[in-house]
């Protein structure tokens, strides 16, 4: 697998004012079913992902392992899941829809967030900031589809492969971000901040 290759493949879009709304979408070369399973089941997700507990179904509440957690508010096999996607006690509005078509005889992914951002961290790291982690999500997942051995999150970061694909990715949400209206200098420089934040020095 061509780390940097990962990137190009992968289309992202951003749009939205206060209310952010972004969509990372790509192709697999698997069949739906075994896509849909990898992204919903509890054994397979967290071979890629993270574990996941709670009630998994439609109302009942999930929680990531150090990470986010909310409501399962539609699940139709093997083509919609859409979650709300918050942090702790946070009130504010933040779901995730992944969406799955059969596209030949591999499958499409579109992942979209949206949610109500901090001005303060918006400014400060632009969509980077959540969509350089789906890049490594949708990554990891990648990966996992492919039979390879994982990615160890722990350490990515640190390789040389990492850190160009967490670069790549940063750009590549700049791009889309500038794309949408962002400011040259200020786009530039929320780029420099999640870079050095995903892979600091």
């Amino acid at each position: 697998m061509d780390i940097l290759d990962e990137i190009a493949r992968a289309r992202r879009e951003l749009s939205g004012d206060r209310r952010k709304h972004l969509v990372l979408s790509r192709r697999y070369d698997a069949e739906i079913e075994d896509v849909w399973q990898a992204c919903t089941d509890a054994e397979r997700l967290a071979r890629w992902f993270l574990p996941v507990s709670g009630d998994l179904k439609v109302g009942g509440k999930y929680q990531l392992e150090g990470n986010a957690g909310g409501e399962i508010l539609q699940c139709e096999p093997p083509e919609l899941l859409r979650v709300t996607w918050l942090f702790g006690a946070d009130p504010g509005f933040s779901e995730v829809e992944v969406r799955l078509s059969a596209d030949g005889d591999g499958t499409l992914l579109e992942l979209s967030h949206t949610a109500d951002v901090p001005e303060e961290m918006w400014s400060q790291f632009g969509p980077g900031a959540t969509g350089v982690g789906w890049d490594l999500a949708l990554l990891g997942l990648g990966v996992h589809l492919s039979g390879s051995a994982p990615i160890d999150e722990n350490t990515f970061h640190e390789t040389e492969e990492g850190r160009a694909f967490i670069t790549a990715s940063s750009r590549a949400w700049g791009e889309a971000h500038q794309a949408a209206g962002g400011a040259p200098d200020e786009v530039a420089a929320a780029v420099a901040r999640t870079t050095a934040f995903y892979a600091p020095e």
